[in-house]
């Protein structure tokens, strides 16, 4: 085991590690750059499940966690806000078993409507963070997430990056350990936050945490890399790679924790150096910190802020450079498959100039030409409530052509809630919400959820949700199933009468994605589907 090499993806190597580090349960949401950890987990061995948003994920992690087994759970960067209400009880609470949260965030936003920094969460929560550079960095960090989440009893979140995520390096691993087995043991007064007992948690979490910033000074995975005295860069993550490519002879602080930062380290550090620059990707997380402690770097350009580091930014910020940056050229706009269905669906609205409050899938790409269909994008499930909206206060001409649009996917994920919204506050005009149920979440990566049936390894699951069903459950009376792009007619007839009418409405444009209908062909004969 010790001598063998591999070239993984650092979502690879987040894999691997919860494979060797004996993690009992993998659970997550799908979420570009994060979702090949837990298919890449499924495959080798780990038991691994999609849930139906990171909320949910993060509680059965937590479950598990109390337990006293390893849970791993994974999202992107905005899906730590979906998770966020019970993410920052779980600091107060802590665990007893190993809990890890790999968030990835995508700097640049390549796939993503903002480029939030979750280091920002860390600090917030007071959750412990570690920042793997490369994929022997994911490989050793998640194992130690586990360690150090079991030693203090917290949560620690695994920071990644789209860079970190989807590049391949050299992996050492090491030999697997054997976790601790579930058992559950009652701790009312650690568990049950009622402010009597959240009150003493939250200072037992702050001593925790100091403790764990004493040991990150000492001890912590942090390395000095050169010996001179001129020029001094601390920088985490990927950007220490390249800090080391664009000034070889400098002297760098790589940061492998960075919360609790190890802050004394950081000033000797930088008493160490004539100059000191920070490089980090992001907010200036590290440099506001490292100048509130009285740490003395030169000040950060604020262009920098923007989109991901590499060599080349890297050796501007260093010359202090603060001109305009070249444009990169322009590439393929993303587009529509060919024959997806959901270029009958939008047609149809364009006609009628709909006012379409969308939201966030592959159907997402209809904003952009030759459709240009879609008036809002926000977050997940936001299509519904921002259509309720517009429908409650535009003039009624406008207000009847609001319509919803939402994915199936999406709307297991957070549109149920919407949809309650809608016939709790219904209004005058009514509303008209379309479900594009292509039956995969498309644009991660045809990953399964609640309403296909299938696992996240693709196999027949106990139970399917059906749409029409929870709908109904709900109180929707008026429900329309329709394929669009066979049943043209009957799709523009009930779009027609829905506008026209004053009452809520849903139709179901169910037609399944053309990617995933080769890929489960592929399964059925046997064949390997990355």
């Amino acid at each position: 085991m010790n001598s063998e090499r591999m070239l993984l993806s650092g979502n690879e190597a987040v894999a691997l590690a919860a494979r060797h580090a004996d993690t009992t349960l993998g659970v997550g949401y799908p979420g570009t750059p994060s979702t090949e950890i837990l298919e890449n987990a499924s495959k080798i061995g780990v038991t691994c499940q999609w849930s139906p948003n990171e909320k949910v994920a993060v509680e059965v992690a937590i479950g598990v966690a109390f337990s006293g087994a390893r849970a791993l759970c994974t999202m992107k960067h905005v899906g730590l806000n979906v998770a966020a209400d019970p993410f920052f009880t779980v600091s107060y609470t802590g665990v007893t078993g190993g809990l890890v949260i790999a968030v990835a965030d995508d700097p640049g936003m390549a796939s993503s409507q903002n480029e939030q920094d979750s280091r920002n969460y860390a600090r917030a929560a007071g959750v412990p963070l570690l920042e793997p550079a490369d994929s022997q960095d994911a490989y050793d960090m998640t194992r130690l997430a586990f360690e150090l989440s079991e030693r203090w009893g917290q949560p620690v979140i695994l920071r990644l990056c789209t860079r970190v995520c989807h590049s391949k390096t050299i992996v050492i691993p090491r030999e697997p350990v054997e976790g601790a087995k579930a058992d559950y043991k009652r701790d009312i007064k650690q568990r049950v936050m009622i402010p009597a007992y959240a009150r003493p948690a939250h200072k037992r979490m702050r001593k925790k945490l100091a403790a764990i910033e004493v040991w990150n000074n000492a001890e912590g995975p942090n390395s000095i890399i050169g010996e001179g005295t001129t020029l001094g860069i601390i920088a985490n993550g990927v950007s220490a790679l390249h800090a080391m490519e664009a000034a070889p002879d400098a002297k760098l602080f790589k940061l492998g924790m960075t919360w609790p930062l190890p802050m004394n380290a950081l000033l000797n550090f930088i008493g160490s150096v004539d100059e000191c620059v920070i490089v980090e990707e992001g907010d200036p997380f590290i440099q506001t910190e490292v100048q509130a402690a009285g740490g003395c770097v030169r000040p950060r350009l604020n262009r920098y802020r923007f989109g991901e580091l590499d060599v080349l930014r890297i050796k501007r910020i260093l010359a202090g450079g603060d001109t305009d940056e070249p444009v990169p050229p322009k590439g393929m706009p993303p587009q529509l498959c060919k024959g997806c269905p959901h270029r009958y669906s939008f047609e149809v609205l364009k006609q009628r100039e709909c006012i379409i409050t969308g939201d966030i899938g592959c159907y997402t790409l209809s904003v952009l030409p030759p459709f240009e269909t879609m008036d809002t994008c926000v977050c997940m499930g936001a299509s519904i409530g921002i259509g309720l909206g517009m429908r409650h206060v535009l003039p009624e001409a406008q207000a009847r052509k609001v319509v919803s649009v939402i994915g199936d996917g999406t709307f297991m994920h957070s549109g149920l809630t919407g949809i309650v919204e809608m016939l709790y506050n219904p209004p005058k005009t009514g509303h008209l919400v379309i479900i594009l149920d292509n039956s995969t979440t498309a644009m991660t990566g045809l990953q399964e959820h609640a309403g296909t049936g299938r696992n996240l390894d693709h196999q027949e699951a106990e139970h399917r949700v059906l749409i029409e069903d929870t709908l109904k459950g709900l109180g929707v009376e008026k429900i329309v199933i329709v394929d669009p792009s066979k049943e043209a007619e009957a799709y523009a007839q009930a779009v027609d009468t829905a506008l026209a009418s004053n009452d809520l409405t849903v139709i179901i444009c169910r037609r399944p994605c053309i990617l995933a209908l080769a890929r489960d062909s592929k399964l059925k004969r046997g064949e390997k589907v990355r």
